[in-house]
């Protein structure tokens, strides 16, 4: 009796067995997400840079101002990485070999990939020197107020907060030597500022006691210039201190708004992908057609 023999599947010689990731497309919607996004940033920063230069004032609200860096910062996302899946989708070469849901969700995830590479070039282009100089860019305005400390640098020790308050303390005609009364007057603040609180009472009677015998001055007046100092300390202290809660604010809100805005992009990605890739298919189609 005779074996059978093996059963042998042919393979078609001219089906394409290519991979389904098209990645000079890809790599081309990537390039040209990467510029449109690099371009609305810069432009954006000159927005910004104007803004500082000659709108800004003491009533400009922080509230609309977060609005509008958040609303441009989603039409930066979703105009570059919508354009560049778009491209990809459009110019995929697409496989004969599925039915049209498949080359769409193929399509899409082409869209999807390129939303992906192209976050990574920009989260690489926001550490590098391109980014830093752009950032450079919004500290223009800065500089300013810097180079103005830098001139009262003299006047108001940077290293010591409490510096120019302590100073006041002790202003007095008289040429005597108060260096040793500043330091402890420094540390006496210093140690109310860790506690966040008040002066304690006996530390209060002995900056009074201490300013009236460095400035000559009377105790009721001695009293009275330490709580006006010892007013002004806290009030500084609580302004860092809600300076720094704003920036702790600040720092959370961005994160979630970026996110959030890379989610929408990604699903922009993926629906930009799929209609370049219909609009590929149908300029194949009408070509066929008109050479029929």
């Amino acid at each position: 009796m005779a074996m059978d023999s093996p059963s042998v599947v042919s393979v078609d010689a001219g089906a394409d067995q290519s991979s389904y990731v098209d990645w000079p497309a890809i790599i081309g919607g990537i390039v040209l997400a990467s510029a449109v996004s690099l371009i609305l940033i810069s432009f954006g920063a000159a927005i910004g840079l104007n803004f500082l230069d000659f709108q800004y004032n003491a009533d400009a609200n922080p509230i609309l101002i977060g609005i509008a860096a958040a609303v441009w910062f989603l039409f930066v996302v979703l105009a570059s990485y919508m354009s560049g899946s778009y491209i990809t989708g459009r110019l995929r070469r697409r496989h004969f070999d599925a039915s049209e849901e498949e080359s769409d969700l193929r399509d899409g995830v082409h869209g999807l990939l390129v939303w992906a590479g192209a976050a990574v070039v920009g989260a690489y282009l926001a550490m590098s020197g391109v980014g830093t100089g752009l950032n450079a860019l919004g500290s223009v305005a800065s500089t300013a107020t810097e180079a103005a400390s830098t001139v009262a640098g003299d006047a108001v020790s940077e290293m010591d907060p409490n510096a120019y308050y302590v100073d006041s303390l002790f202003r007095s005609p008289q040429a005597t030597d108060t260096e040793s009364a500043r330091a402890e007057a420094t540390r006496i603040f210093a140690q109310a500022a860790l506690n966040e609180g008040p002066l304690p009472e006996e530390d209060r009677a002995y900056l009074v006691s201490s300013v009236a015998t460095n400035t000559g001055l009377a105790p009721q007046e001695a009293e009275a210039r330490v709580e006006q100092v010892s007013a002004s300390v806290e009030n500084a202290r609580q302004q860092a201190v809600d300076a720094a809660r704003t920036a702790r604010n600040t720092a959370i809100i961005s994160a979630f708004l970026i996110s959030a805005s890379l989610l929408a992009a990604a699903i922009a990605s993926f629906w930009a992908a799929q209609k370049g890739g219909n609009h590929r298919d149908k300029k194949l189609m009408l070509t066929d057609f008109r050479r029929f």
